[in-house]
């Protein structure tokens, strides 16, 4: 039963403001100026309609007995897998399989997915006295189905976040830092790869700090093995990439190198930013929005459209409400008694603060483009939907920590 004094009422309250300001960036973002005035698409409405939706439940969460929850959890995850595996036989759209469409509602499965996975993965590794090799493995066997097929949707944007959130689970459990330094470095290995003598000089770094950890020699020997041989395979990996996916890397190292094609998003929405100037053109004034130069206004490059009508002020507002925001919730971890609830909350937080930086990051053009929206902000009912239901969970978690010792 939730304990309505000791609710955190803050949170719920900033994840409101938060969701009406992106009503009012999705009015201004479906409007189009006309010589005749203004014509005006209903994504607004939608949205409200969606708003409603999470809230309810939001507060449904609230009231299921702690016990129920937890064994929703494992059928929640493999309900997720299933839906993973079905959209794969869904129409195509624009060149991946990612949604299924029940009437008027297209659902993204791969957004339930990383909720169950979160607590999925939380729950299994929150156990105490869990040896090194039991947190990998049940971490991998949780986190690897939802990767694979949302992989061969093909979703890549969306798969490394599970990794992003596995990652901020590991770093807050009981593993030991150095396995979280291991499991990263494959990233470096590839980044270096393309320079021979800057990749010598990451795996002698990298020798030296695993050797500081006292590992035994044939446990770093693997490692080196293993980035080494990740570092020659890099070239195949890159050939194996889908062509969209390779310019939207290499655009994003030089937008200019395919201005009316994969460049085209990040220029326009840098424009559309820059021309914005400190306060903005105004309400409804965008002349990026209002003459169509900028793609998927109302979507993935909404902030794009604040930063065009609001300005500098503007997205400074934005970005100190999420800071703010996602402060008061980082906060509350410490207040968790049970481990498993602390961990979800951190995945949770995790994969929030990611879809944040890399949807402002593809706006400004420091990130390649990706099909990941700003979280409660962007339109679409699946994704505002289930971000609502992780805010759920928190709350609900942080509602019932004292019932926990």
């Amino acid at each position: 039963m939730i304990n309505l004094k000791q609710f955190n009422w803050v949170i719920l309250l900033m994840l409101i403001v938060i969701m009406l300001l992106g009503v009012v960036a999705i009015y201004t973002a479906s409007s189009t100026k006309t010589e005749s005035g203004f014509e005006m698409k209903n994504y607004y409405l939608k949205q409200l309609v969606w708003i409603l939706i999470a809230l309810v439940a939001l507060v449904t969460i609230q009231f299921i007995p702690g016990a129920i929850f937890d064994l929703l959890i494992l059928p929640g995850y493999i309900l997720a897998n299933l839906l993973l595996v079905i959209v794969l036989f869904m129409p195509e759209i624009n060149g991946s399989h990612r949604w299924i469409s029940f009437s008027w509602i297209n659902f993204q499965p791969s957004e339930l997915a990383k909720i169950t996975s979160i607590l999925l993965m939380s729950k299994l590794i929150g156990k105490h006295q869990l040896s090194e090799a039991g947190i990998l493995l049940r971490s991998f066997a949780v986190i690897l189905p939802p990767v694979i097929l949302i992989l061969l949707e093909p979703d890549l944007g969306t798969s490394i976040i599970f990794f992003v959130i596995m990652f901020a689970i590991l770093a807050v459990s009981e593993l030991p830092l150095f396995y979280l330094l291991i499991m990263a470095s494959p990233i470096f290995s590839i980044i270096t790869s393309f320079s021979i003598p800057l990749f010598i000089i990451y795996i002698l770094v990298l020798v030296f700090v695993l050797y500081r950890t006292r590992l035994a020699n044939i446990i770093i020997g693997f490692v080196v093995a293993i980035n080494s041989f990740i570092a020659l395979l890099t070239p195949f990996i890159w050939r194996g990439l889908k062509e969209y996916q390779q310019n939207r890397i290499l655009t994003f190292i030089d937008p200019a190198r395919d201005p009316f094609g994969a460049g085209y998003h990040i220029i326009q929405s840098k424009i559309a930013i820059g021309s914005g100037g400190f306060s903005g053109k105004g309400w409804l004034l965008g002349t990026q929005k209002n003459l169509n130069f900028l793609p998927e206004h109302h979507t993935d490059f909404i902030f794009s459209v604040i930063g065009e009508e609001f300005g500098f002020l503007g997205c400074t507002f934005i970005l100190i409400l999420y800071f703010l925001f996602l402060i008061q919730i980082a906060k509350s971890v410490s207040d968790l008694n049970r481990n498993e609830n602390r961990y979800a909350v951190v995945g949770f937080l995790a994969y929030l603060t990611f879809q944040l930086f890399v949807n402002i990051g593809m706006n400004i053009g420091i990130v390649p483009a990706t099909g990941i929206p700003l979280p409660f902000i962007s339109y679409g009912g699946s994704n505002l939907l289930i971000n609502v239901i992780a805010m759920g969970v928190i709350l609900k978690y942080l509602n019932e920590r004292s019932v926990f010792v």
